[in-house]
């Protein structure tokens, strides 16, 4: 009778922990004690996480799916107002020394192809975000002076391999004993509340120090969108994952988007593998 007890119990806090997450399905089992510092829960009382779904993944697609428009940024005081700045749609030898720059200075780019299309766009949000710029994606005058500087942002790990995410300038690194070697823009948790079936849900990215124990290769389907080979590193479902809008604030239900050919990429690059260290602050 006792065994039972106990059986029951373990199922019940399964199925409490299946019952949160990004818009997903299955989360991953805890690592963490949970956050390092005290910060409003994904699920605080009378906020119930956003349900889950146990629908099979979608198979990965085998075309490129159409690039998304530019993601519309904060108001603000643009860089791109002279006629020389460089933006979306350009194409060229100075784009392509652009994609140079970003790339030495640790943003990924993808392939230095001369054409400033969404990745380019991507780095140029990250870049701006680590100096203090308004985020919009165009390379004027004082975007460029920060090229020149080689402003990058600086990792808070001393030791070990591990992805660091900053909810504060929006920005997910990749680290290796206190270096920076990768930096990507990223969009978290919006902290804002929305409905879902007649419940409110809070839309946050919780801090701490995590590990990513659990990793679908492929899209997962969920009732609040579909994730792109998500790596979780959260019990209550969140992920860093790929997605198609992945602008330069928070817009999401609490996971780390990146772009979908920087999922492609962490993945075949093994960049993230599972029992990878995330540290969310």
């Amino acid at each position: 009778m006792k065994s039972r007890h106990i059986t029951a119990s373990v199922v019940c806090a399964a199925l409490l922990m299946l019952a949160a997450g990004c818009g997903d399905g299955q989360g991953p089992t805890p690592t963490s004690s949970g956050p390092s510092r005290g910060v409003a829960s994904t699920s605080p009382l009378g906020t119930p996480t956003a349900p889950t779904t146990d629908e099979t993944p979608a198979p990965a697609p085998t075309t490129p799916l159409p690039l998304p428009p530019s993601s519309p940024s904060p108001p603000g005081t643009r860089d791109g107002d002279a006629q020389d700045a460089l933006r979306r749609g350009d194409t060229g030898a100075a784009v392509r020394a652009l994609q140079e720059r970003l790339d030495r200075l640790g943003y990924w780019v993808g392939e230095s192809d001369g054409t400033f299309g969404l990745l380019t766009e991507q780095a140029v949000y990250a870049l701006q975000k680590a100096a203090g710029l308004r985020p919009d994606g165009v390379v004027g005058a004082r975007t460029r002076a920060a090229l020149d500087d080689g402003k990058r942002p600086d990792a808070r790990s001393a030791d070990g391999h591990l992805a660091e995410v900053d909810l504060g300038r929006q920005l997910l690194m990749i680290v290796d004993d206190g270096e920076v070697s990768r930096i990507f823009n990223t969009s978290t948790g919006t902290f804002e509340h929305y409905t879902y079936q007649g419940q409110t849900y809070l839309a946050d990215t919780p801090r701490g120090r995590w590990t990513i124990d659990w990793q679908v290769d492929g899209w997962r389907d969920g009732p609040l969108g579909r994730l792109y080979r998500p790596k979780y590193f959260q019990e209550q479902g969140i992920a860093i994952h790929g997605y198609t809008s992945v602008p330069p604030y928070p817009a999401s239900h609490g996971c780390v988007r990146v772009t979908l050919p920087a999922m492609d990429w962490l993945w075949t690059q093994d960049v993230l593998p599972r029992k990878t260290r995330v540290w969310v602050y």
